[in-house]
């Protein structure tokens, strides 16, 4: 993480900014959020995410930084290729990324 000096007119005085180094789209955290959102933007596949995950929407949105939630989103899209796949094409990666995020989450 790096600082920055914020620069322009302003009548506050000028505090640090924090510039985040930028994600890598193979980073397993980054997919398993893609896929999340993914998923979630389909009322029907994101019910079928929740029965078959035994998750509420309040422990999915508790669990978006948790590592063992996030494989298990993965892990509902593994055990269904036509989703995977769709999933994968969405993210423009490879179904083996986000087989491979799966395993390094759980």
């Amino acid at each position: 993480m790096r600082f920055a000096m914020r620069q322009g007119p302003t009548l506050l005085p000028p505090r640090p900014a924090i510039i985040r180094e930028p994600q890598s789209p193979a980073d397993p955290f980054v997919l398993a959020l893609g896929a999340l959102g993914w998923v979630l933007g389909d009322g029907p596949r994101a019910e079928r995410l929740l029965a078959l995950t035994g998750l509420d929407a309040d422990a999915l949105r508790a669990g978006v930084g948790d590592p063992s939630v996030l494989g298990a989103v993965l892990e509902f899209l593994a055990a269904h290729e036509p989703d995977l796949c769709a999933a994968a094409e969405h993210l423009g990666v490879a179904p083996g990324a986000l087989i491979a995020a799966r395993d390094s989450l759980t």
